[in-house]
């Protein structure tokens, strides 16, 4: 009984933990593609540990994780992950740097790589917690993340649930829990 009681602890700790992240999917409309600006495209984003990242392209491209050195060079032989589906979700999991290109070395020099800055989300205020007024003005949302539980299109406007639907959802997730262990 203890040990389902941990399991069930360790469920509603990892929903919490990813209730303020975000689905960017790369280059919004045009996807992952050579005509895509994806410097532009990456520099109004602020992407944070749980944030994933959709890649969506065509046959004629790939995916491929590389280091900051073949990174600059568009090196494509010395890759530590290839993706070839045309549809690619990777989770941010950790703080630093990750770097992206197309596996067709002429459309990475073409501009078709990505590189982006994950920050650790322990810099967000707790659920609830009242966050600083911009001087003479309001607080604005990034409009690369949305607060509107209903907009769960994959688009780099991103999927936040946070607040209130955050709580609501941990609540739920340990009632289900602890009602599944009592029937066990």
């Amino acid at each position: 009984m203890a040990k389902l009681v941990l399991v069930s602890s360790l469920v509603v700790v990892g929903i919490a933990l990813t209730c303020n992240a975000a689905t960017y999917m790369v280059g919004d409309n045009s996807g992952w593609d050579i005509s895509t600006d994806l410097d532009t495209w990456a520099q109004s984003k602020k992407f944070v540990v749980g944030d994933l990242l959709l890649f969506q392209y065509s046959s004629s491209h790939s995916l491929e994780e590389v280091k900051k050195e073949d990174f600059d060079s568009c090196n494509t032989t010395n890759v530590a992950r290839t993706f070839t589906n045309g549809n690619t979700t990777v989770p941010l999991t950790e703080p630093g740097t990750r770097y992206f290109v197309c596996g067709n070395q002429l459309h990475c020099l073409g501009g078709m790589k990505l590189h982006v800055n994950v920050e650790d989300n322990q810099a967000n205020p707790p659920i609830g917690a009242p966050q600083a007024q911009p001087a003479g003005g309001t607080l604005t949302q990034p409009s690369s993340k949305s607060n509107n539980p209903a907009s769960v299109i994959p688009t780099s406007a991103g999927s936040v649930y946070g607040g209130r639907d955050c709580i609501v959802m941990v609540f739920l997730g340990f009632v289900a829990t602890m009602f599944w262990a009592v029937q066990v």
